[in-house]
Protein backbone atom coordinates (compact mmCIF):
# COMPACT_ATOMS: atom_id res chain seq x y z
CA UNK A 1 0.00 0.00 0.00
CA UNK A 2 2.72 2.11 1.07
CA UNK A 3 4.41 1.93 -2.58
CA UNK A 4 1.12 2.75 -4.65
CA UNK A 5 1.10 5.85 -2.14
CA UNK A 6 4.24 6.72 -3.14
CA UNK A 7 3.54 5.77 -6.96
CA UNK A 8 0.83 8.22 -6.96
CA UNK A 9 2.14 11.03 -5.56
CA UNK A 10 4.83 11.28 -7.91
CA UNK A 11 2.20 10.33 -10.73
CA UNK A 12 0.26 13.54 -9.38
CA UNK A 13 3.48 16.07 -9.65
CA UNK A 14 4.39 15.11 -13.03
CA UNK A 15 1.00 15.63 -14.26
CA UNK A 16 0.58 18.80 -11.78
CA UNK A 17 -2.47 17.63 -10.44
CA UNK A 18 -2.27 19.71 -6.92
CA UNK A 19 -5.74 18.14 -5.49
CA UNK A 20 -4.81 14.88 -5.93
CA UNK A 21 -1.07 15.41 -4.75
CA UNK A 22 -2.22 17.34 -1.52
CA UNK A 23 -4.70 14.29 -0.81
CA UNK A 24 -2.29 11.78 -1.00
CA UNK A 25 0.19 13.60 1.13
CA UNK A 26 -2.11 13.81 3.60
CA UNK A 27 -3.01 9.95 3.40
CA UNK A 28 0.88 9.63 4.00
CA UNK A 29 1.22 12.12 6.73
CA UNK A 30 -1.88 9.99 8.47
CA UNK A 31 -0.05 7.03 8.19
CA UNK A 32 3.38 8.36 9.21
CA UNK A 33 1.42 9.52 12.87
CA UNK A 34 -0.27 6.70 13.51
CA UNK A 35 3.11 4.25 12.60
CA UNK A 36 5.10 6.77 15.77
CA UNK A 37 2.01 6.45 17.68
CA UNK A 38 2.23 2.24 17.34
CA UNK A 39 6.38 2.96 17.87
CA UNK A 40 5.46 4.74 21.22
CA UNK A 41 3.46 1.76 22.52
CA UNK A 42 5.81 -0.97 20.85
CA UNK A 43 3.29 -2.09 18.56
CA UNK A 44 4.37 -3.12 14.85
CA UNK A 45 4.08 -0.60 12.05
CA UNK A 46 0.69 0.08 10.45
CA UNK A 47 -0.21 -2.76 8.31
CA UNK A 48 -2.33 -2.78 4.79
CA UNK A 49 -5.23 -3.22 7.44
CA UNK A 50 -4.58 -0.46 9.22
CA UNK A 51 -4.14 1.64 6.07
CA UNK A 52 -7.49 0.82 5.10
CA UNK A 53 -9.10 1.45 8.36
CA UNK A 54 -7.26 5.33 8.42
CA UNK A 55 -8.65 5.86 4.95
CA UNK A 56 -12.38 5.03 5.69
CA UNK A 57 -12.07 6.75 8.71
CA UNK A 58 -10.70 10.29 6.19
CA UNK A 59 -13.40 9.63 4.13
CA UNK A 60 -15.92 9.92 6.95
CA UNK A 61 -14.42 12.97 8.42
CA UNK A 62 -14.38 14.68 5.03
CA UNK A 63 -18.23 13.55 4.30
CA UNK A 64 -19.05 15.06 7.20
CA UNK A 65 -17.21 18.02 6.38
CA UNK A 66 -19.26 18.66 3.55
CA UNK A 67 -22.19 18.17 4.63
CA UNK A 68 -21.15 21.14 7.29
CA UNK A 69 -19.95 23.34 4.50
CA UNK A 70 -23.02 22.70 2.30
CA UNK A 71 -25.09 23.76 5.66
CA UNK A 72 -22.94 26.72 5.62
CA UNK A 73 -23.38 27.54 2.08
CA UNK A 74 -19.78 26.80 1.70
CA UNK A 75 -20.29 25.23 -1.75
CA UNK A 76 -16.85 25.47 -2.95
CA UNK A 77 -15.06 23.74 0.28
CA UNK A 78 -17.67 21.27 0.51
CA UNK A 79 -16.82 20.48 -3.50
CA UNK A 80 -13.12 20.01 -2.38
CA UNK A 81 -13.75 17.71 0.06
CA UNK A 82 -15.26 15.65 -2.13
CA UNK A 83 -13.03 15.70 -4.28
CA UNK A 84 -10.22 14.67 -1.35
CA UNK A 85 -13.50 11.71 -1.03
CA UNK A 86 -12.91 10.70 -4.67
CA UNK A 87 -9.14 10.64 -4.46
CA UNK A 88 -9.10 8.67 -1.33
CA UNK A 89 -11.99 5.96 -2.30
CA UNK A 90 -9.79 5.10 -5.66
CA UNK A 91 -7.28 3.19 -2.77
CA UNK A 92 -9.65 1.33 -1.51
CA UNK A 93 -11.23 -1.84 -2.56
CA UNK A 94 -14.40 -1.60 -4.62
CA UNK A 95 -17.37 -1.36 -1.84
CA UNK A 96 -19.38 -4.13 -1.52
CA UNK A 97 -23.94 -3.20 -1.95
CA UNK A 98 -25.85 -3.44 0.94
CA UNK A 99 -27.60 -6.68 -0.70
CA UNK A 100 -23.96 -8.22 0.00
CA UNK A 101 -23.49 -6.51 3.43
CA UNK A 102 -26.59 -8.21 4.79
CA UNK A 103 -25.73 -11.58 3.01
CA UNK A 104 -22.36 -11.26 4.88
CA UNK A 105 -23.81 -9.93 7.95
CA UNK A 106 -25.96 -13.11 8.46
CA UNK A 107 -23.22 -15.52 7.41
CA UNK A 108 -21.20 -14.41 10.62
CA UNK A 109 -23.93 -13.84 12.96
CA UNK A 110 -24.21 -17.68 11.96
CA UNK A 111 -20.77 -18.47 11.90
CA UNK A 112 -20.17 -16.94 15.07
CA UNK A 113 -23.17 -18.29 16.67
CA UNK A 114 -24.27 -15.14 17.98
CA UNK A 115 -27.60 -15.16 20.08
CA UNK A 116 -28.66 -11.81 20.81
CA UNK A 117 -27.56 -7.93 20.89
CA UNK A 118 -24.67 -9.25 23.47
CA UNK A 119 -22.62 -11.26 21.04
CA UNK A 120 -23.31 -8.07 18.44
CA UNK A 121 -19.26 -6.47 19.51
CA UNK A 122 -18.34 -10.38 17.88
CA UNK A 123 -19.78 -10.48 15.07
CA UNK A 124 -18.61 -7.02 14.06
CA UNK A 125 -14.89 -7.46 14.80
CA UNK A 126 -15.30 -10.92 12.46
CA UNK A 127 -16.63 -8.38 9.70
CA UNK A 128 -13.90 -6.41 9.94
CA UNK A 129 -11.13 -8.47 10.25
CA UNK A 130 -12.44 -10.39 7.02
CA UNK A 131 -13.78 -7.55 5.34
CA UNK A 132 -11.86 -4.37 5.90
CA UNK A 133 -12.15 -1.10 3.87
CA UNK A 134 -14.97 -2.89 1.71
CA UNK A 135 -18.23 -2.21 3.39
CA UNK A 136 -19.64 0.64 6.03
CA UNK A 137 -18.94 -0.49 9.29
CA UNK A 138 -21.75 1.67 10.98
CA UNK A 139 -24.29 0.32 8.41
CA UNK A 140 -23.29 -2.83 8.93
CA UNK A 141 -23.71 -2.41 12.52
CA UNK A 142 -27.15 -1.18 12.25
CA UNK A 143 -27.90 -4.50 10.08
CA UNK A 144 -26.50 -7.09 12.41
CA UNK A 145 -28.64 -4.95 15.17
CA UNK A 146 -31.82 -6.05 13.37
CA UNK A 147 -30.86 -9.12 12.97
CA UNK A 148 -29.90 -9.81 16.47
CA UNK A 149 -33.49 -8.74 17.40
Amino acid sequence: MRDKFANAMREAMKAKESRRLSTVRLIQTAIKDRDIANRGVGKDPVSDDDIMQILQKMVKQREESAKIYEDAGRSELAAQEREEITVIKGFMPEQLSEDAVRELCQSVISETGAQGLRDMGKCMNALKEKYPGQMDFAKASGMVKDLLK
